[in-house]
């Protein structure tokens, strides 16, 4: 790979890893100091806020992970393969995601039920987009891009007029031609 195209890689792949993990840090003091100034929102009371926000949080540090190893690996062997350990991993960690996403939509009922007319409606909002966003980032990393934040991406979103396969999900695919799974 030529030095130069390897540069632009990796730091293309970096931008992405901190971004993703910026994302995660920075959410977590959002979400304090949203919980100091509006107290009445309640948010912390409602388990449709909490399932939503650990599932995106858990989605970020993987997105993280995902691009740090493939850093790593482009650093130290002159690759951007995904090692299949990290492909493994990940790929396990999909059910608990699709889980999580089950249990934050029940959560929503939950919370409906029990608190009602008590509660502000824009804490529901709120939590409701917080898990729509971690539902698009699950779509992103694990079945389809939707992220287009380069000149070349949207280009090519242009020209093709489709959207990608996301990294990962070209990453499982080869782990099912190397296991035969």
């Amino acid at each position: 790979m030529a030095a130069k195209l390897r540069k632009r890689i990796e730091k293309r792949l970096s931008y992405l890893h901190s971004g993703e993990l910026f994302a995660a840090i920075s959410f977590i003091f959002v979400a304090c100091y949203a919980s100091y100034v509006y107290p009445s929102l309640r948010l912390y009371a409602l388990f449709s806020f909490w399932t939503s926000f650990i599932l995106l949080e858990l989605l970020l540090l993987q997105g993280s992970m995902y691009w740090h190893s493939k850093i790593k690996r482009l650093r130290e062997e002159h690759t951007i393969a995904t090692p299949i350990k990290i492909v493994r991993q990940l790929h396990r960690l999909k059910s608990l995601n699709l889980a999580l996403i089950i249990l934050s939509g029940l959560a929503f009922m939950f919370d409906l039920i029990k608190w009602q007319s008590s509660t502000p409606t824009a804490s529901l909002v709120i939590a409701f987009f917080i898990y729509a966003f971690a539902v698009l980032e699950y779509i992103n990393y694990f079945h389809i891009q939707l992220s287009y934040d380069s000149i070349s991406d949207i280009k090519n979103l242009l020209q093709s007029r489709r959207l990608k396969q996301s990294s990962m999900n070209k990453d499982f695919k080869r782990l099912s031609k190397y296991t035969g799974k």
